[in-house]
Protein backbone atom coordinates (compact mmCIF):
# COMPACT_ATOMS: atom_id res chain seq x y z
CA UNK A 1 0.00 0.00 0.00
CA UNK A 2 1.57 3.50 -0.82
CA UNK A 3 1.10 6.58 1.12
CA UNK A 4 -1.54 8.82 0.11
CA UNK A 5 -0.92 11.61 -2.67
CA UNK A 6 -0.67 14.93 -1.21
CA UNK A 7 -3.11 17.82 -2.99
CA UNK A 8 -2.36 20.28 -5.15
CA UNK A 9 -1.67 23.26 -3.53
CA UNK A 10 -2.11 26.10 -6.36
CA UNK A 11 -5.43 27.40 -5.08
CA UNK A 12 -4.50 27.87 -1.91
CA UNK A 13 -1.00 30.06 -3.17
CA UNK A 14 -2.88 32.34 -5.16
CA UNK A 15 -6.16 32.32 -2.74
CA UNK A 16 -3.27 33.51 -0.51
CA UNK A 17 -1.31 35.70 -2.69
CA UNK A 18 -4.24 38.17 -3.75
CA UNK A 19 -5.58 38.09 0.12
CA UNK A 20 -2.13 39.87 0.86
CA UNK A 21 -2.44 41.64 -2.23
CA UNK A 22 -5.37 43.57 -1.45
CA UNK A 23 -4.03 43.99 2.29
CA UNK A 24 -6.11 40.84 3.88
CA UNK A 25 -3.64 39.58 5.78
CA UNK A 26 -4.46 41.87 9.03
CA UNK A 27 -6.78 40.08 11.85
CA UNK A 28 -10.33 40.78 11.26
CA UNK A 29 -11.39 40.87 15.00
CA UNK A 30 -12.48 44.51 15.09
CA UNK A 31 -9.41 46.07 16.58
CA UNK A 32 -6.75 48.38 15.98
CA UNK A 33 -3.31 48.21 15.90
CA UNK A 34 -0.48 50.19 16.10
CA UNK A 35 3.17 49.07 16.76
CA UNK A 36 5.96 51.21 18.25
CA UNK A 37 9.85 50.94 18.76
CA UNK A 38 10.95 53.63 21.69
CA UNK A 39 12.93 53.63 24.79
CA UNK A 40 11.62 52.31 27.51
CA UNK A 41 10.79 55.61 29.10
CA UNK A 42 8.91 57.13 26.01
CA UNK A 43 7.60 53.52 25.48
CA UNK A 44 6.08 53.92 29.28
CA UNK A 45 4.65 57.21 27.92
CA UNK A 46 3.23 56.14 24.82
CA UNK A 47 1.08 53.31 26.21
CA UNK A 48 -0.41 55.74 28.84
CA UNK A 49 -1.50 57.83 26.09
CA UNK A 50 -3.82 55.29 24.74
CA UNK A 51 -4.87 54.24 28.14
CA UNK A 52 -5.66 57.59 29.09
CA UNK A 53 -6.93 58.24 25.78
CA UNK A 54 -9.15 55.10 25.19
CA UNK A 55 -10.18 53.63 28.80
CA UNK A 56 -9.24 49.87 29.00
CA UNK A 57 -12.95 49.23 30.35
CA UNK A 58 -14.42 51.12 27.28
CA UNK A 59 -12.12 50.36 24.58
CA UNK A 60 -10.75 46.76 25.93
CA UNK A 61 -7.25 48.50 24.89
CA UNK A 62 -4.25 46.86 25.80
CA UNK A 63 -0.71 45.98 25.18
CA UNK A 64 -0.76 42.92 23.02
CA UNK A 65 2.70 42.11 22.06
CA UNK A 66 5.92 43.26 23.58
CA UNK A 67 9.32 42.62 23.33
CA UNK A 68 12.99 44.18 24.73
CA UNK A 69 15.40 45.32 21.71
CA UNK A 70 19.02 45.66 22.36
CA UNK A 71 19.82 49.43 23.94
CA UNK A 72 17.21 49.51 26.02
CA UNK A 73 14.45 49.68 23.52
CA UNK A 74 10.77 48.51 23.42
CA UNK A 75 8.57 47.08 20.56
CA UNK A 76 5.37 46.98 21.68
CA UNK A 77 2.18 46.66 19.76
CA UNK A 78 -1.00 48.55 21.18
CA UNK A 79 -4.63 47.27 20.72
CA UNK A 80 -7.98 48.74 21.12
CA UNK A 81 -11.59 48.52 19.86
CA UNK A 82 -12.29 51.46 17.27
CA UNK A 83 -15.80 52.82 19.35
CA UNK A 84 -17.08 52.40 22.58
CA UNK A 85 -20.51 51.25 23.26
Amino acid sequence: MRPPVRPPLDGVRRSLERRRAEGEGAPRDGFVRESFSLPRSDARVKAREWFDRWPKQAYWTAIESWREMPGDVIEFTMRRLPTAD
